[in-house]
This record gives C-alpha cells, structure tokens and sequence, in this order.
C-alpha cells in the first residue's frame, strides 16, 4: 500500500511554493509514496477547466490511484470536503463539480466527507485546504488507512452540467468549453454526434470562420489554415497547424459552434 499512486491536479500555477508543500506534506506522512502532476496549469479558479482535466485522465491510471484535485475558488465556505471511491480508484477534492465529470462512465461505491480532522493537519487554515486536508488525507488513505475512517457517508455530490449540444437534421450547434496550451479550441461536440453525417461533407462555422470537412490530422493538408478534427477526448476541435487557432481567431469558451452537412453556410 505504502507504493500507491498519487495524482495532483491544482490551478496553483509554477510559481508558488503552494504545490510543493503539498508534496511536503504527503511525503511526511508516506516517505515511499509516488507523486504525478497531472496539471497545475489550470486557469485560476476554473472549475470546468479542472473537471476536464481529470475526466480526461482517469481512465488512464491504474486501479487503486488517488486522484487529489484541488481548483477551489470556495475554500473555507460550506462546501464540503470529499473523498470518492470509484471504479477501484480514488478522487480527493472540494465538493464544487470538479470531480464529477470523471465519475460521468462509473457510479461512485462510496462518497466520503471528510468530518475526521484525526486527519487534517492543524491548525487548519481556511484558505489552503490542499495543504491542510487533501494532502493528508492523499498520504494516510495511499498508507491503506480505510476510506470510511475519513469521515461520514455522503449520500451524492455537486455535479456539473455537461453543455447541452443542439440538434437537429440539418445542423448541430455547440460551443466552446476548452482551450489547451496550443490554443486549440475544443468543443463540446462528441464524435457520435456527428454519426448522421458524412465529415467531408460538413462545413464547421465558427463566429465569421467557416471550415470545410473534418482533417483526420492536424498536418493532414501541410497548410496553416483552420481545420477541424475529432481530437483524442473525441470532441470536435478547431486548430491551426503549427499556429493558434486562439489567437488568430478571437473565440473564447463560449463561443457558438455550428456544423452543418454542405459546402456553404446558412
């Protein structure tokens, strides 16, 4: 047990010392425990941003890794403290939806709030709960200390709201919820959704950008112009070989995007 992997997920950036007090902490309590950073690049405060992250990770770690996601712009409020046992695996964080979109293919055998300050270090501060609970908690529950010991059953947690994608026969209209270091701008359009279409024949629209087909690469035409392509999360990006498609084109998280199967735009 004393071996069990440790992922850590933070907006804390690479300039504080915030993420190595954590590591600090959880080596002090396991000395032979194994420590990745999954990010600590998320945007300031950006809960859906984190929640994306971890989604798109947790599948691939092994059985038995705990997951410590700490993007908690409510620290020191009500919002809880939890701790979750899914698909063998672990996710440590703040009850604020973070964690909810990697448990989207799994159901949760156990949600834990984490009441048991046996466990939390003190004195405990209000604004750095990632040193003062998550942290520990990570270092006892990878000694094989039992989940339950942390606290009290919690009956669910808060979730968030996937961005609904708009369909109809003739279109499908998303938005965009992500953009990576690249400045791809990635969208909530999942690759089943565009089942009904043939791709070459789909013309992406984005603001005053329109997209002919969807590129099975991103240097599939050697040029740097905008392509679409169904990315490695299998969603619906905007990218521009060897440039920023943020940059270039102005779009932010939110921007519309629209599909529709033709050469022209409506």
């Amino acid at each position: 047990m004393g071996a069990r992997l440790i992922t850590l997920l933070t907006d804390f950036g690479y300039k504080d010392p915030f993420v190595g007090i954590m590591k600090g902490v959880i080596f002090g309590i396991n000395p032979n425990a194994h420590i990745i950073d999954l990010t600590h690049g998320i945007p300031p405060q950006d809960v859906m941003a984190g929640a994306l992250m971890l989604r798109y990770a947790f599948p691939f770690f092994p059985q038995g890794t705990i997951h410590v996601a700490v993007v908690d712009p409510g620290v020191g409020t009500k919002r809880r403290p939890l701790l979750i046992e899914a698909a063998g695996s672990f996710l440590i964080g703040p009850d604020n939806g973070i964690l909810s979109l990697a448990l989207e293919e799994t159901t949760p055998s156990r949600i834990i709030e984490l009441s048991n300050d046996l466990y939390h270090l003190k004195p405990t501060s209000s604004t750095f709960h990632g040193r003062d609970l998550f942290a520990p908690v990570a270092g006892y529950l990878s000694l094989g200390i039992p989940a339950e010991d942390f606290g009290t059953n919690a009956e669910d947690l808060l979730r968030l709201p996937w961005p609904k994608v708009a369909k109809s026969p003739e279109a499908i209209q998303g938005e965009i919820i992500y953009i990576d270091g690249f400045g791809n701008l990635i969208t909530n359009i999942h690759r089943r959704d565009l089942k009904p279409f043939r791709p070459e024949n789909l013309t992406v629209s984005l603001g005053g950008l329109t997209i002919h087909g969807i590129a099975p690469s991103y240097a599939s035409d050697g040029k740097k112009g905008f392509i679409a392509l169904i990315n490695s999360w299998d969603l619906l990006e905007v990218s521009v070989f060897s440039g920023n498609a943020h940059q270039i084109s102005g779009a932010g998280i939110g921007d519309r995007v629209e599909i529709r199967e033709g050469s022209k735009t409506p």
